[in-house]
């Protein structure tokens, strides 16, 4: 099998013998809208769609042959097309947006004969759409490919500014140009509703968290079986295992991805792809590298990701939002980063977490490094406290911990986050043990009468913490008792430990660890 690694143009895909999953009866019932918006996580085949979309609009029938839009499309009709991608450009210097603009739109005016006689991008925009559409008596269509990369690229900085207005004039020419637009589409990694990038023209359709498009990007579970099944065969027997258990560790590593309250699994394509082709199983999307902006936006604010995970959320909080450093929670779902995990329907609520173990792991390890000092090896103290956990080696574990904390710089990251707060040390315990993708790990698990602050489960353990800031084990142990984190584990055959840990504000450590 040929795998489009590195392609993202559909004429590529089709001559050139790669493997292409039919999604044209999505990208049919898509273009039968007018102006749309579509957020997804970066590699995720944004520009693949973008592609598929040019070909459709420019009547490239004979691409699609054999795939599900044949059945469907009878016209074939062709479309002026005006494809923007402004995934490659650099913007933080100033004036390169406004350049780079122009220069697509000198080269578009003097393909239609068009005398460039005004300034404006928008007006000038518009001239040129209304004049394809008289010379080839058909309305025109706009497809623009990471509309959002020249803020995104300038997030928080001095730039910002002049990259918005540059943006709201050129993205205007949709209010302006109406009677002439048959269909336009924007894709992007995030949604500046509020921050007036859209304000010169009337809103598009987001169809972002729509049902009908949840699967537009990414592979489902029954993409996968009927085009990989094969190939995953083969993969299995590279790793010595059985194809089912070969479905199951690419499940667990790449899938988990929903996009709306009906809950269909979306697997990662980039990292899929990659792992199929290697026949192994790597952090490839995460490998990728973890978006500037981003990185900006949790330096700069106070993010507490234990508190994100536990939380509910409306849907309009993803779909109306504008970069908050002391809110960076709908930036980190649209990034890919979390992901819907529950919805309630009756609070009409989302649930987020960790799509997969690949976003966990690379993820939370950033985050480890980060708020514990970038010196501390996470991983390494991971892997050995999975071992103590599977061995019941308790007193070891206090010992690495300790260790681990002993190490952390006295000023590591924000100084703000005084070593007096028993929840600083509670996020390092969230952090670590968040990362143990071995066993099942939860924290702030609730029953009717409170919260145990962390609960691991393993095959043969059952293990419940309490932490107390300069307290006493005794204090720590009795609240698990009183608080009956333990009564749900009464029937189980499992071995039960109960954990009271006490961290010394003075000393900045654990010093009470009493098990019992």
């Amino acid at each position: 099998m040929k795998y489009p690694i590195g392609r993202q143009t559909f004429s590529t895909l089709i001559e050139g013998g790669y493997v292409y999953v039919d999604k044209t009866d999505l990208v049919y019932n898509l273009a039968q809208k007018d102006i749309c918006f579509l957020c997804r996580p970066r590699r995720f085949g944004k520009s693949l769609l973008i592609s598929t979309l040019e070909s459709y609009f420019k009547g490239e029938k004979d691409l699609f042959k054999g795939l599900k839009i044949e059945e469907l499309e009878k016209e074939w009709k062709q479309y002026p097309v005006f494809h923007v991608d402004f995934a490659q450009g650099g913007y933080e210097v100033e004036g390169n947006l406004q350049k780079e603009i122009d220069n697509r739109l000198t080269q578009w005016e003097h393909q239609l004969g068009i005398e460039k006689n005004i300034d404006k991008l928008g007006s000038r925009f518009s001239e040129i759409i209304a004049e394809a559409h008289r010379q080839t008596g058909q309305k025109a269509v706009v497809l623009i490919d990471e509309y959002d990369k020249p803020l995104l690229d300038v997030l928080m900085e001095s730039m910002e500014q002049e990259n918005r207005a540059v943006l709201k004039e050129f993205y205007g020419t949709f209010k302006v140009a109406d009677e002439h637009l048959r269909f336009v589409l924007l894709t992007g990694v995030t949604k500046f509703s509020q921050v007036s990038v859209f304000s010169g023209f009337n809103q598009p359709e987001d169809i972002s968290m729509k049902s009908d498009f949840d699967a537009l990007c990414g592979i489902t579970k029954n993409e996968l079986v009927s085009y990989f099944d094969e190939e995953i065969g083969k993969m299995a027997d590279e790793l010595e295992c059985t194809k089912e258990e070969m479905y199951y560790y690419l499940k667990r590593q790449y899938d988990g991805y929903h996009f709306s309250e009906k809950m269909i699994d979306v697997f990662n394509t980039y990292s899929v792809l990659n792992a199929l082709n290697d026949r192994k199983l790597d952090d490839y999307w995460f490998a990728t590298g973890t978006p500037t902006y981003l990185m900006r936006l949790l330096d700069r604010g106070k993010t507490n990701m234990q508190e994100i995970v536990s939380g509910k959320y409306d849907k309009n909080y993803f779909m109306d939002y504008k970069a908050d450093t002391e809110d960076p929670l709908a930036m980190i779902y649209q990034s890919g980063y979390l992901t819907i995990k529950g919805y309630d329907k009756i609070r009409k609520q989302y649930q987020l977490d960790y799509p997969n173990d690949e976003v966990r792991n690379g993820f939370i390890t950033l985050l480890a490094n980060d708020y514990c000092g970038r010196r501390n090896d996470t991983k390494n103290l991971v892997l050995d406290i999975n071992d103590m956990l599977r061995q019941c080696r308790l007193d070891d574990m206090r010992d690495a911990l300790s260790g681990f904390f002993a190490s952390i710089p006295y000023n590591a990251n924000y100084q703000e986050r005084a070593w007096s707060y028993e929840s600083h040390y509670h996020y390092t315990f969230y952090l670590i043990f968040r990362l143990l993708s071995c066993y099942s790990t939860f924290t702030e698990k609730a029953n009717s009468r409170g919260r145990a602050d962390m609960v691991v489960e393993t095959n043969d353990y059952v293990y419940i913490f309490e932490f107390k800031l300069d307290g006493t084990a005794e204090e720590a142990l009795k609240q698990i008792d009183d608080k009956g984190y333990a009564e749900p584990y009464a029937a189980d055959s499992r071995k039960l430990f109960k954990v009271g840990v006490v961290f010394s504000s003075e000393k900045r450590n654990i010093t009470e660890w009493r098990v019992v």
